[in-house]
């Protein structure tokens, strides 16, 4: 809560921690975050789009944007893991764009072991730790396909980067990439041409397929190298938070999103049995969308009723 890298790193690390013990304190931990920061306070931001998009690029210039304005900034991002040592492979990459001198800024790598999504199992409650101790918080995805959708039940606002001339919007619609995102960005504006066909193709698909209620989702065109364009893409995804508020759905979406989190972890270990046993996904849902506290605690939970049954 006093914001000090030390003690946020030591928390992510903790969360990280799989033996007895540490998953224990972890859930204690998270249990006493304030809930006026994990529910209804900063901007978790999800980025997400194919390899080589330059997601990390951009991040380092939105970066920049917002510590002129002040804010602190946490970044998880997420990457592929080492199929030897199951690491992060490119773990310290935003750690280069960024000023290491910044304590406005902190990054944190994760591999995401072979989770469908483009996610990493931590993130969840990573960001609920990091969301206590920064304004904004960055969640990268790691870039791997057209699958990437799990970052859009875990942020607030989710962004989707787009690459000019690579052939990809019609896959998108295949896929339903094009009904997650609440901003849409072509980057590389600098390339011209190509740029700017991307941005016209994804105006057009988007005006047949957004399925994201009464908000106007924006499609804009940005240059991380340039730095253009990132000023808009500032003011886009403020917007779409204000616009969450007026709705009353911030608060409603971050404890929805938890409920997601825990359902997923107990379909994994227990299957759709173990989900039935329950009372079944609709009321497991319901039920948990009402409760805050640890995610780690209302898993182990759930998780011991069902051993003591089979047991």
């Amino acid at each position: 809560m006093a914001r000090e890298r030390s003690a946020l790193a030591t928390a992510l690390n903790l969360l990280d921690d799989k033996r007895p013990e540490a998953r224990a304190c972890a859930g204690r931990l998270l249990a006493n975050l304030p809930e006026d920061k994990v529910y209804h306070s900063g901007h978790l931001i999800g980025l997400t789009g194919p390899p080589g998009v330059g997601k990390s690029s951009l991040i380092s210039a939105l970066v920049e944007r917002w510590r002129d304005q002040r804010r602190t900034v946490g970044i998880l991002a997420v990457d592929p893991s080492s199929p030897v040592s199951g690491g992060a492979l490119l773990g310290d990459r935003l750690r280069m764009l960024s000023s290491s001198t910044d304590g406005g800024v902190f990054i944190r790598s994760l591999a995401c072991r072979g989770e469908v999504g483009g996610l990493s199992a931590e993130t969840w409650p990573m960001s609920l730790v990091m969301l206590a101790a920064s304004d904004i918080v960055l969640v990268e995805t790691v870039g791997v396909g057209q699958k990437e959708i799990d970052v859009s039940k875990l942020t607030d606002t989710t962004c989707f980067i787009a690459q000019p001339a690579s052939g990809d919007t019609i896959q998108f619609l295949k896929a339903g990439i094009m009904e997650v995102p609440h901003v849409l960005i072509v980057n590389k504006q600098d390339v011209g041409l190509a740029a700017r066909k991307t941005l016209t193709e994804l105006q057009a698909s988007l005006g047949r397929n957004t399925h994201n209620g009464d908000w106007a989702v924006p499609v804009l065109s940005a240059s991380a190298t340039q730095g253009t364009g990132v000023a808009e893409i500032v003011e886009a995804v403020e917007s779409h938070r204000q616009w969450l508020l007026r709705e009353g759905a911030l608060c409603s979406r971050r404890r929805s999103f938890q409920a997601q989190w825990i359902v997923k972890r107990l379909r994994e270990d227990f299957g759709r049995f173990g989900i039935e046993a329950l009372g079944g996904e609709r009321r497991l849902m319901e039920d948990l969308i009402t409760q805050g506290g640890s995610p780690f605690e209302h898993y182990d939970r759930l998780r011991d009723d069902l051993v003591a049954r089979w047991s």
